[in-house]
């Protein structure tokens, strides 16, 4: 066997390889730019639900009709009594919807009751530095548990699945990594609760902890650079192949 015979094998092969990589690449620069458009709308939706005018919130019998597709950082009032039951933690490093949180902290989740009778989760806010100090953390919920209905205005939100790398609840301390109220009232008793909790907003404690606030959405956009890697990839490999296939040809002929 010559080396001509030998060498067209493998630059068919090579030249199949770099076209499945080329493909490949233009593809994932491809679905960058899809998961753009989709990112742009999802935020053009988000702010226009933060920016519409508040609401009521929906009446239980149309609780199941909601969803984080469409119902998440809807604006909404209700009327609620803190419930004289224990509050949970859920530790944090900062915040991606609250421009005035920063460094590591703990958000205040407590039960309220509604007219009704039904109960709804209230992210009451901020309390700074407190992760594993429950002594400090029980004087604020203890101020926020006066037995009087309050006027709330907030946020609905839906619960957020933990991921591969959270740390584990240690419900003992009543202290959760990730804001599954579900899962709070499941472990400290709450009974059973609405599918989303509130984010609330207002009214703010005259102490100021915990610190309630409005929400911004900063979702983040990398999609348009991550596209041009991945299309200069593209480039990048046309270009080396077709100057190794010249100079293939000049060495064959």
């Amino acid at each position: 066997m010559n080396d001509t015979t030998t060498r067209r094998p493998s630059a068919a092969g090579f030249g199949i390889f770099t076209l499945i990589l080329i493909a490949v690449c233009i593809a994932l620069g491809v679905w960058q730019l899809q998961r753009r458009v989709e990112k742009h709308t999802l935020i053009a939706a988000l702010d226009t639900r933060l920016a519409a005018p508040t609401a009521a919130l929906p009446p239980p019998s149309a609780w199941s009709t909601l969803s984080s597709a469409k119902d998440e950082f809807r604006r909404v009032t209700l009327t609620a009594t803190y419930a004289e039951q224990p509050d949970a933690m859920v530790f944090s490093s900062g915040s991606a919807v609250r421009d005035d949180i920063s460094g590591p902290g703990t958000w205040a989740f407590l039960p309220t009751k509604l007219t009704s009778g039904e109960t709804v989760v209230v992210n009451a806010g901020f309390v700074q530095n407190t992760m594993q100090d429950r002594a400090v953390e029980d004087r604020v919920a203890g101020r926020l548990v006066t037995g009087a209905p309050v006027e709330l205005t907030g946020y609905i939100r839906f619960p957020e699945p933990p991921g591969r790398l959270t740390p584990k609840e240690d419900p003992s301390k009543r202290l959760w990594f990730v804001r599954d109220h579900r899962a709070m009232a499941q472990a400290l008793g709450w009974g059973e609760v609405a599918p989303f909790y509130i984010d609330l907003e207002t009214p703010v404690p005259e102490s100021g902890t915990p610190k309630p606030g409005p929400l911004k959405v900063r979702l983040k956009d990398d999609h348009m650079q991550y596209a041009i890697t991945w299309f200069s990839l593209a480039a990048a490999v046309t270009i080396a192949f077709g100057l190794w296939w010249r100079g293939q040809r000049r060495r064959a002929g």
